[in-house]
């Protein structure tokens, strides 16, 4: 008896490996985002130590403004990465469930390139562009 030229794949064995390849990117972004986290609360601590030396009138003050400025940028940076954590945390559901990669609008498949472009991305590609 000849052997195939390919093994035959077993449904199951690509659905484990396919969770796999999945959890790789949620986690490879999840300690990007945690980094950044961490870089943004320490940046947000120099500020706030930085500003111990000037004058509490931000009003009058040419840096004050500047000051402002950086803290509230830190500050919206640091929410909206508290909020890409909250969506790897959807994504790994979306894994456990076995829907990750699927449309949540056609129910179609979400293209490898996006997954790896956007591990938590819930839409494919023709479905995002509709929504705009």
């Amino acid at each position: 008896m000849t052997q195939p030229d390919q093994p035959v794949t077993d449904p199951s064995d690509r659905d484990h490996a396919a969770r796999a390849i999945a959890r790789s990117r949620v986690a490879a972004e999840r300690a990007l985002t945690e980094a950044r986290i961490v870089s943004l609360a320490r940046q947000h601590q120099a500020i706030v130590e930085g500003s111990r030396w000037t004058t509490d009138d931000d009003e009058h003050d040419p840096e004050g403004s500047t000051i402002a400025f950086e803290r509230a940028t830190i500050a919206s940076m640091s929410r909206e990465a508290r909020e890409e954590l909250r969506e790897l945390d959807d994504a790994e559901m979306r894994i456990e469930r076995g829907t990750y990669g699927q449309c949540e609008v056609c129910g179609g498949a979400i293209s490898d390139p996006r997954l790896e472009a956007l591990p938590t991305a819930r839409r494919c590609i023709d479905c995002t562009s509709r929504r705009r």
